[in-house]
Formats: structure tokens, sequence, C-alpha cells
């Protein structure tokens, strides 16, 4: 078995080694510092004697590296190469895998029955999914990112060890399960452990074969982006470092102030500005909502009325309006005109839609107690398509295929 040894020896760059095997634009070392991709953490770039690593895969116990597909391969077996790492993307993966570990371990003091459920590390983020008994909230992220960065400042030491899967398992308060695994097998009945801080009192320890810093200091602030629920019981956390994350938070800082100064508040004082601004724009919403009821019930007023079946009724079409606008306005208007038995409105636009209402029979009128709303609707539906509904006091239809007048002329003339 050839393993890879740079989760051991994380900070070589370059190093020395013999081709064993060379399969078109594979290639295997006999040993290799280059990390292949597994448990969410991607596969180290670099080159091999000058060819660019495309892909580095553990397959059969061999860490294979697959060469780019351009220019020819002149490696033969014997060879004595020189394996160059990209030092940015394995700086990179180490503080950002790490970060996950941190973000963990955070986790393990803000929420209840915490579990491990996947990870990933991409170019610009990194993503951590975390069962927990209750779904995390915004208040969870902002003390998960809090808590994060205090353990950054806090320099907390990274160490790593091998111990048996018994011994592993025995250790307090270990992350061990089938995804933490991944890459933690070392051979046989080895598991490879991480810690985060001290030996006595750590901040997390998981098994875990990735790549880490040796402190917490090096991986730099970490910026929460966003959380997301992928499935039943899960949160996915997805958090940055480096570039990125001093990218995110000058864009919330920046945002910040230009609401502040948009609110004429301080910074510290936006969750009360923005508290007084929905209320007032609650209010005002009421306003605006009971100012176009009143309209609608005075353009309902004014339709034209006429005699049907010995019944009084207003019957005309309503500009600008929408079905569910009109069943206030209509029911008041029928109900506060002793004249009036019934009204019926057509909806002109786009959308004809017809709504009927009918003085409540119970206030002793006669001529409104012979008609039913929906029966109404049901007729006009029939005559001019689309659907509807209602009971005998109101109901309503859409889809109607008519000119909105060639419908309340029908409706007068029945």
């Amino acid at each position: 078995m050839t393993a890879s040894r740079a989760p051991a020896e994380p900070t070589v760059r370059e190093f020395e080694a013999t081709v064993e095997r060379v399969d078109d634009r594979e290639v295997v070392l006999d040993e290799t510092y280059f990390y292949p991709e597994s448990g969410g953490q991607p596969a180290d770039r670099g080159t091999l004697d000058g060819h660019l690593v495309d892909g580095v895969v553990e397959r059969d116990d061999e860490v294979v590296h697959a060469l780019a597909s351009d220019g020819e391969v002149d490696l033969e077996p014997g060879d004595e190469i020189t394996g160059l790492i990209d030092d940015a993307f394995r700086t990179y993966c180490a503080r950002a895998h790490t970060a996950s570990h941190v973000l963990y371990g955070a986790a393990r003091r803000t929420a209840d029955d915490l579990g491990y459920a996947g990870f990933d590390i991409s170019e610009t983020k990194v993503r951590v999914d975390l069962t927990t008994a209750e779904p995390l909230g915004d208040d969870d992220l902002i003390e998960l990112e809090r808590l994060a960065n205090r353990a950054v400042w806090d320099s907390l030491p990274v160490s790593w060890a091998t111990h048996s899967a018994d011994e592993a398992r025995e250790i307090d308060g270990i992350a061990f399960n089938t995804k933490t695994e991944e890459g933690a097998m070392s051979g046989g009945d080895a598991v490879r452990v991480v810690t985060v801080g001290a030996e006595g009192d750590p901040w997390d320890v998981a098994a875990c074969g990735g790549t880490h810093v040796e402190n917490t200091a090096e991986i730099g602030p970490i910026a929460v982006l966003e959380r997301s629920n992928p499935g039943e019981g899960v949160t996915r956390v997805e958090f940055a470092v480096g570039p990125t994350a001093i990218d995110e938070l000058g864009a919330v800082h920046a945002a910040a102030l230009d609401a502040a100064t948009t609110l004429d508040a301080r910074v510290g004082d936006l969750p009360d500005a923005v508290a007084r601004l929905r209320d007032e724009a609650d209010r005002l919403e009421a306003d605006l909502r009971d100012a176009r009821e009143e309209l609608l019930g005075a353009r309902l007023r004014e339709l034209p009325t006429t005699e049907i079946d010995g019944a009084r009724w207003a019957v005309g079409t309503v500009d600008d309006a929408e079905p569910n606008e009109l069943r206030d306005p209509a029911t008041e208007a029928v109900g506060s005109d002793d004249d009036l038995d019934a009204l019926a409105a057509v909806g002109a636009g786009d959308a004809p839609f017809v709504v009927v209402a009918v003085t409540d029979a119970a206030d002793g009128d006669a001529a409104a107690a012979e008609i039913d709303a929906g029966e109404v609707v049901g007729a006009v539906t029939d005559e001019f398509g689309g659907g509807g509904g209602g009971g005998p006091t109101f109901a309503q239809g859409g889809g109607l295929d008519a000119d909105p007048e060639a419908v309340a002329a029908w409706l007068r003339e029945r």
C-alpha cells in the first residue's frame, strides 16, 4: 500500500520520489505528498517533473496521479522525479478543512443532539452538514460565526495522531461515523484522529484524514454565508475562509453602513430602526388597504341598477381590481342599501371575472331570498366558460372567455 504522506506532513511542498508504474497518463510513485481527493477535500494541484497533475485519487491501495492531457508523458518506472505541490491551494484546503473542525466545535456548544452529516470544500466556500434536534436559525449562525472566530483568535493548537479503531471510539466526544471515517483509516485497524485545542479539554476531536494547519490562528477570518436544509433533520452551513471571507465580511459591513445611513441610525441601532420602519410600513399598508376598500366600495355603489325577476340588482364592470378585493366592498354595498337586493361586478382586464353579492335573506328581504349567488356565478361560467363557486350570499368565478361588457349585459337581460 502506498498512502499519501500529506495528512501527516501537510507543510511539505516539494519531494523526491521514484516512479513505480506508468499507465497511459496515470502515474504511481513509491511515495507521495499529494493529497488524493477524499472525504470532501479536493485533491492537491501541482506537477511531477514539470508535468501538470490534473487529479489525484486513491485506488486499490495506491495513490494515482493523473497527468494533464496536453503534452507527452516521458516518465518511466524507476525514474527519480521531483514533485511540486501548489502551495496556495494546499494552504487554502488545510485552512478550510481545519475551519470545518472549528465550526463543528462551535456547534457542539450551541446545538443539542449534534451529529455530522457531510462536508465539502470548494474554491470559494466550505459546507458542513449538521444534524440537530432543532433546525438552526439566524441567531444560531451568528453565534457559530462568533465562537468559531473566537477559537481562531485564541490560537488553539491542532494535532493529529493514529490510534486503533477501538481506542479512537473510546475518545470522549469524538466525531466518528462513516462520513468522518473516509480518509481517516490509514490502513488495517488504524484511525487518524485530529484534535483542535488542548488534549484534556479539546475544542473539537474527530476521526479525519485531511490536511490541517498546526494552529487555529493560521485559519484567518471565518464568515458564515448561509444555511439551508438539504434533508430532514439536516442543516447545511456554508462558510468561507481567506479572501472570500474577507470580501464577505466587508460586503456585510458596507451593507450595514449603507442601511444605517439610509435610516439615519448607527449600525448598532439598526434592529430598532428596522422594527420602527416595519411598524410604519404595516400601518401604511393597513391604511392603504382601507382606502382601496373604500374606493372600490364607492365604485360598486355607482354601478347602474336594474330590476331582474322582481329584485333590484346593481350590475356593471370594474377596472383595476381582483376578485378577493371585492368581497368586503360588495357585501357592504348590498348590506348598506335598503333598495338593493344583489350586486354583480364583472372584472375588466386580461382575466375577466365575476363576483356576486346578495343581501342576507335573514334580514327579511323576500326578493333576496330568491337569489343564490353561487347559482348565478354557475350560470355565468356555464355561459362564458371558466369556473368558480361560493355560497348563497357571495360567490365568484374566473377565467371567463368573453368581453366584460358582454357578461354584464347578459346578467342584466337574463
